[in-house]
């Protein structure tokens, strides 16, 4: 017999009745039914019930244990019979009465519950990880995560892709975020960078004549944590792809991301392969808000700026004029309940740091409230029939400058739907936002900045970067949506030379800055590069939306906290001396806060 199991936790059946099994795990719970103990006894793979009956040795020893220790039972397998057996469980019809028992680790009082997975402080979470990771949940979730990753590397090659790796150390990129840097010990004052994501090394990989690239790729960005973004490193589907339009991108990685959806979806509906809405970004902004819809939400955000010119409603009538729009947020059958749904919105708008919500709401045909009587009968009924409204619906206004309103009616959006149970929460909706602004303008450092990824083709090409606003050039760049999350981003990227200098000159950047920080990817552009795009899907929060989860930490193994501490490990911690001199660095002390 092996030294540890015959069997795991979780193979037992009716017809290993009779059997002698020897099985190892952890004490998971314990129930004491009139001298008769009762132990549910876990493995990686599930549960088997032990009974240890009265007056027995394996009695007293399991008697004596905390749970979570672990141990090696050997019994003999025992129907459970109708009356007992428990169908919610694959081991339910069997249970194990237990002729020893050896302790191979006593646990401690533990510091969190195992069992029950009740809720508890992410600080003790995080420390005790080896613990939280034997919760139910989270070990199923990162099994399912390890799946889904499998899955996608079979369907990527089944699509004709090849998974190469590319390097860790490299150098400085704009990627967005701030690098993470890693100081040479051989070259003094020198860094390398952990890498954003492989972008300049999978264009290489283009221009040096692989076709199509993937990877499950790690990628290192020192940015604030937030739900759906972990702090410091990250995996993504990373893909390239030779000698195609950003339409050959989108048929062959819809049915990949599709399929791996379906598979893992638990039988909830998925857009299909092939149906992806390709929604432009301004069309998006506009009707929902936000570059990143939920399509499950059925309301669609009008523009309804024309309505107020000359307005009855001199609030509205003044913002017009000088410059501002109105953007309508219908709410379906909002009307038919109190004012106090209105006036909770309103009072929601003015937390998030806006002045608040403008409002009409229709009972029983006739509209009311603040805008409707100013705005006046006729202009009223002209607006409420150009929005399609319901006798019993409402209607928000979000007013101020473009980027603020559409800001406004998107978070409303989303609140109305919430408060009004009109998301179907069982579907994943898909799509993709094409026609991304190249440019943007940095308000804060008052210039031009690239709005997206700045490898990619600007469309119109050079012509387009010599003799049109920059503001109103488009880039062949994509993003892949799924239920409000944006699960994926690309781009047809730039490859010829002069085209890559002039589109960073428009943002500052001469032609020496970009020979010296992008000098592979610029010397291979006058080497014969083939047009080329690609994306990258984020495995996270896909692993994220098909598990049901609400935060990236519930689907990753080692995760760091709010302020980007590894609890467990103790990361970030000082370095030796003996190091630093090694690095040739001097730490300073940071600046006392105000």
């Amino acid at each position: 017999m092996h030294l540890y199991r015959t069997h795991t936790c979780a193979a037992l059946r009716e017809s290993d009745v009779g059997s002698t099994v020897r099985l190892s795990g952890w004490v998971h719970r314990k129930r004491d039914h009139g001298g008769v103990l009762f132990v549910d006894l876990r493995d990686h793979y599930g549960l088997t019930q032990i009974v240890a009956k009265a007056d027995s040795d394996p009695l007293r020893v399991l008697e004596g244990l905390r749970v979570e220790s672990v141990v090696t039972i050997d019994g003999t397998v025992v129907a459970r019979g109708a009356e007992a057996s428990n169908a919610n469980l694959a081991t339910g019809a069997i249970e194990v009465v237990a002729d020893s028992v050896t302790v191979q680790s006593a646990a401690q009082e533990l510091p969190l519950p195992v069992a029950g997975e009740q809720d508890y402080p992410e600080d003790i979470r995080l420390r005790y990880r080896f613990l939280d990771l034997r919760r139910e949940t989270l070990h199923a979730n990162i099994v399912t995560r390890t799946k889904i990753i499998s899955d996608m590397r079979r369907r990527m090659e089944g699509a004709g892709f090849t998974e190469y790796s590319t390097p860790i150390l490299t150098a400085s990129s704009p990627e967005g975020a701030r690098d993470f840097l890693v100081p040479s010990r051989i070259h003094a004052g020198k860094f390398y960078a952990l890498p954003q994501a492989p972008q300049q090394y999978k264009q290489l990989l283009m221009v040096a004549g692989f076709d199509r690239y993937f990877q499950i790729a790690p990628c290192f960005r020192d940015e604030d944590p937030r739900a759906d973004r972990l702090p410091g490193e990250f995996y993504q589907l990373d893909l390239e792809m030779s000698f195609v339009t950003q339409e050959d991108v989108w048929n062959t990685m819809e049915p990949v991301i599709a399929q791996v959806f379906e598979a893992f979806a638990n039988g909830k509906p998925v857009t299909p392969a092939g149906s992806f809405p390709r929604i432009p970004h301004a069309e998006a902004m506009l009707k929902y808000g936000s570059d990143k819809p939920d399509l499950r939400n059925p309301i669609l955000i009008t523009d309804v700026t024309e309505h107020f010119h000359g307005s009855g409603f001199g609030i509205f009538a003044s913002l017009v004029e000088s410059g501002s729009v109105i953007r309508a947020i219908p709410a379906p059958g909002a009307g038919a309940g109190s004012r106090k749904f209105f006036d909770d919105m309103n009072n929601w708008a003015r937390s998030e740091g806006y002045s608040g919500l403008g409002y009409i709401n229709i009972k029983d045909g006739a509209p009311g409230g603040p805008i409707a009587k100013n705005h006046g009968e006729d202009a009223t009924a002209k607006l409420i029939a150009a929005l399609g409204l319901g006798p019993n619906d409402g209607v928000f206004f979000a007013a101020g400058k473009e980027s603020q309103a559409a800001k406004l009616a998107g978070l409303a959006r989303i609140r109305i739907g919430e408060q009004l149970d009109l998301i179907d929460k069982d579907r994943f909706e898909l799509c993709w936002i094409v026609d991304f602004p190249f440019y943007e303008y940095d308000e804060d450092e008052k210039k031009l900045d690239f709005a997206h990824n700045p490898f990619s083709m600007p469309q119109g090409g050079l012509e387009a970067l010599n003799g049109q606003d920059p503001l109103t050039i488009k880039a062949y760049q994509y993003d892949m949506v799924c239920n409000g999350y944006e699960i994926a981003s690309g781009s047809i990227r730039n490859q010829h030379p002069d085209l890559m200098v002039k589109a960073f000159e428009l943002v500052g950047l001469s032609k020496a800055d970009v020979e010296e920080r992008f000098g592979g990817l610029y010397r291979a552009f006058q080497y014969g590069a083939p047009p080329h795009g690609g994306m990258a899907a984020g495995v996270d929060r896909i692993v994220m939306l098909l598990v049901g989860a609400q935060n990236l930490r519930e689907v990753t193994l080692f995760p760091m906290n709010q302020r980007a501490e590894d609890l467990l490990m103790g990361a970030p911690s000082p370095a030796a001396l003996k190091q630093l001199r090694e690095l040739h660095i001097r730490v300073l002390e940071a600046p006392a806060k105000a």
